[in-house]
């Protein structure tokens, strides 16, 4: 039977429901990295600029270590309730976190309970986060029609630009309105009392959201012990597609999360350039999003898979080790935007190419638990990871080695997966 929302329900309409959600969770990521430096004087004060930065980036980075615990969790009560109700919970949790971020008091008013809130309030986003991915890009994925599963499924990833780019207007509209002392004070929490603000109307999407005709018609569900069975048994493809996943991880975090940061603390460029980049690298990635998942549609996924894969292996510290000895807006921009263009190409085919692989009866699960695990091990730790490196090397251009290294393991699983490729997934898979 063809997956497909009910009748009457257009699937563009289908689609920005589920999406809405992603823009919630990655608004909320963007703001936290960006406001790193604030959010560091705030809620965790210390002797020296990069103690303060580290620690931020640390409880930045401990959100992601909650992302397999929900993955599993979270994924195996999606594949057993269904997408829509699954949804609905996570994105309870994650409205959660975002407003206990928001409200908590700063360091001299309550002391050690402020950074520990803060970091709860990133606990309940990196739990919920770890199965909200998978569960969109599953149901994207069973209403797609034949032969655009890759189109439909890139819109997970490109809704997530879109929080991108009104995320870093913003930010650039509160740097023209307000003096850097008045953001350093209390503007930077602006923002994400936009994103509570808008928490009402994405869960008024969410709770109309129809079920997928693939999943209503199954006959049977996994309860939460065959799901960890299951998942147990395929850890292979689940390893496997963790390292496929590490480039898509760790690209998007560079390029977005930690760009603005870079930016400003490593080429010593104003807020508003570091900014303007950032809003033009979302406006690329959700450009080429759609256009890698569509590709990979017509050609396959593994040929876009691979190409993407050396060219960011080929190009990526040379890039950067160019920006930083010419560093300028217009070279930041134009060295970001290549990065962008590997990014959306090698996502929009990795996406459709994680939903294929993985066991149908825990596909929600097995999908985020591998996205999960790369995105802890890789990509939530690539702002840490990035500091720490240029801290320790004195290579400013350092960040490269480490998508460098997070494309290698990419290239290195996507030619295992294909080589090991039985007969049930041969089909989808090339």
């Amino acid at each position: 039977m063809t997956a497909s929302i009910p009748r009457g329900r257009s699937r563009a309409s289908a689609i920005f429901r589920v999406t809405s959600g992603n823009f919630l969770e990655q608004f909320d990521f963007f703001l936290f990295g960006f406001y790193a430096t604030q959010i560091a004087a705030v809620f965790f004060p210390a002797s020296s600029e990069f103690a303060s930065l580290m620690m931020t980036f640390a409880v930045f980075g401990a959100g992601f270590l909650m992302r397999p615990l929900g993955a599993v969790v979270l994924g195996a009560y999606i594949d057993d309730v269904g997408r829509r109700k699954g949804l609905i919970v996570t994105l309870s949790i994650m409205a959660s976190g975002t407003i206990l971020i928001v409200l908590v008091p700063g360091y001299e008013t309550i002391g050690l309970f402020a950074p520990a809130l803060v970091l709860i309030g990133r606990l309940l986003q990196g739990f919920s986060a770890g199965a909200e991915m998978g569960g969109v890009s599953v149901y994207l994925s069973e209403i797609a029609t034949p032969g655009n599963k890759g189109f439909f499924t890139s819109w997970q990833s490109a809704s997530q630009q879109v929080a991108i780019i009104v995320a870093a207007a913003l930010g650039y509209g509160l740097n023209q309105w307000l003096a850097p002392s008045e953001i350093a004070d209390w503007g930077w929490r602006i923002p994400f009392f936009v994103g509570c603000m808008i928490v009402p109307f994405i869960f008024f999407l969410r709770r109309n959201l129809e079920e997928t005709e693939e999943f209503a018609a199954r006959k049977t569900r996994p309860s939460m012990g065959e799901v960890f069975r299951t998942l147990a048994q395929n850890w292979v493809i689940v390893f496997a597609g963790m390292m496929m996943v590490a480039l898509t991880t760790t690209a998007f975090y560079l390029i977005t999360v930690y760009a603005p940061t870079f930016g400003k603390t490593v080429l010593h460029l104003s807020t508003s350039d570091a900014l303007l980049v950032t809003l033009l690298v979302g406006v690329s990635n959700f450009f080429w999003l759609p256009i890698g998942g569509a590709l990979s549609d017509r050609v396959g996924r593994r040929p876009v898979l691979i190409a993407m894969a050396l060219l960011a292996l080929a190009t990526t510290y040379p890039a950067l080790s160019y920006l930083v000895q010419a560093p300028s807006f217009i070279n930041m921009l134009l060295v970001l935007l290549w990065l962008s263009f590997i990014y959306g190409l090698y996502n929009g085919a990795m996406i459709p190419a994680l939903t294929e692989i993985m066991p149908v009866e825990v596909r929600v699960a097995g999908f985020s638990l591998a996205y999960s695990l790369a995105t802890a091990v890789f990509g939530g730790f690539t702002p840490a990871m990035s500091t720490f490196l240029i801290q320790y090397s004195g290579d400013k251009a350092a960040p490269g080695y480490w998508m460098s290294f997070a494309a290698l393991c990419a290239l290195c699983a996507t030619l295992y997966l294909y080589r090991r490729a039985s007969g049930r997934l041969q089909p989808v898979l090339s």
